[in-house]
């Protein structure tokens, strides 16, 4: 059965593009590294809440866009496996003043599905 790495992440909303060049570099590490997908969302309808929200989540400054984004694996091994590879692989060792957004504020977890319908 799938299993699913899930993130969410504040953008500068003038860094939209440089976060979307990023984002397809990483899909396609991960594809090269065993996923089956990679999905990045741009907030499009996301309500600013008062008690929890996508943008509380995340502590969304003004200026900025939340991201939502999941990668699909085969498997947990696989995951396992890929993600090891992943953060072997060159393409993605970043100093983390140069990427396009704060890192300190990204969500993420590994999330094993308990209902899929398609």
């Amino acid at each position: 059965m799938s299993y699913f790495d899930g993130y969410l992440v504040p953008v500068p909303t003038e860094k939209r593009e440089e976060y979307r060049a990023l984002a397809e570099l990483s899909a396609q590490v991960f594809r090269d590294c065993g996923a089956i997908r990679s999905v990045e969302a741009w907030a499009d309808d996301v309500p600013d809440g008062k008690v929890t929200s996508f943008p509380l989540a995340v502590q969304k400054k003004p200026g900025e866009t939340v991201v939502f984004s999941f990668v699909e694996w085969p498997s947990k091994a696989a995951r396992d496996s890929g993600m090891a590879k992943m953060m072997a692989d060159p393409r993605m060792q970043f100093d983390q003043s140069t990427l396009p957004f704060d890192g300190m504020r990204m969500m993420f977890g590994g999330f094993a599905p308990i209902v899929d319908v398609r």
